[in-house]
């Protein structure tokens, strides 16, 4: 993170047919999840739309790696994905291990009482929360 950007942050969490979206506050001190946008109804140009609303200076997109952190098929996934979204956004975007948020996600809706439905909807939009607070706070 430069310190020349002062700025919202915006965090993805991809997936095949769900992208979480989370965005970090002016001062880059607190993640907040967004939304989930379904990338197969709502194409590039929904998540595009969504993103530019918070006229961010970085995205920061969660990579997939295993725990030995062995970069496998869906990491080239998402990087195929982050190259088509970069032809359509002048954004610098930065990549950020993304090991085991989903599970973190998914165990704190759970442990918060949502439900399963209610709970899918919203488990990759924490997920990219949990990327992008972990991303920030390397920084302090």
């Amino acid at each position: 993170m430069s310190q020349q950007l002062h700025g919202r942050r915006v965090a993805l969490d991809v997936g095949g047919r769900r992208i979480g979206l989370a965005v970090s506050d002016e001062l880059g001190m607190v993640a907040s999840p967004v939304r989930t946008v379904d990338i197969k109804r709502e194409r590039l140009e929904g998540l595009i739309q969504a993103i530019n609303q918070y006229e961010p200076v970085e995205i920061i997109i969660g990579m997939p790696t295993g725990m030995s952190g062995y970069e496998g098929p869906q990491a080239n996934e998402t990087r195929a994905f982050a190259g088509r979204l970069a032809e359509h956004i002048d954004v610098p975007i930065t990549y950020w291990d993304e090991r085991l948020t989903t599970f973190a996600a998914d165990q704190a809706l759970t442990e918060s009482g949502y439900r399963t439905k209610r709970r899918k909807e919203m488990v990759d939009a924490v997920a990219a929360s949990l990327i992008l607070q972990s991303y920030l706070d390397s920084f302090r």
